[in-house]
């Protein structure tokens, strides 16, 4: 698997050579665990924190040797979800940690 390039603060765009084509060439996956805030958000507090959750994610993977995808399923609007890390750390747990991103389980309200 290689990462392509990183959306927002819990997306990334993925290729994965070993599956077909039109469903491994460059195709979304939704972090699993969290939930960054949207980079159009009108308001400027939330979209400084949605800047700063991109930021982070992008450093975390230039910084990693592998990034693996691990339990890869369907969420709840069909979209590619995923366990993700950047050697060993949990991508998602990263980004709570370091208050760019709240856990989240594809239910509840967000808090943004």
């Amino acid at each position: 698997m290689s990462l392509v390039r990183v959306v927002d603060g819990d997306t990334i765009v993925v290729s994965i050579p070993e599956w077909p084509s039109v469903l491994g060439h460059e195709i979304s996956v939704r972090l699993a665990g969290c939930d960054a805030p949207e980079m159009k958000d009108h308001r400027p507090a939330i979209q400084s924190i949605a800047v700063k959750a991109q930021k982070a994610l992008v450093q975390l993977f230039e910084r990693a040797d592998v990034v693996t995808l691990r339990n890869v399923r369907r969420g709840k609007y069909f979209r590619l979800l995923a366990d993700v890390y950047a050697d060993d750390v949990n991508v998602s747990l990263y980004l709570i940690e370091k208050g760019v991103a709240y856990p989240y389980s594809g239910r509840g309200k967000r808090p943004w």
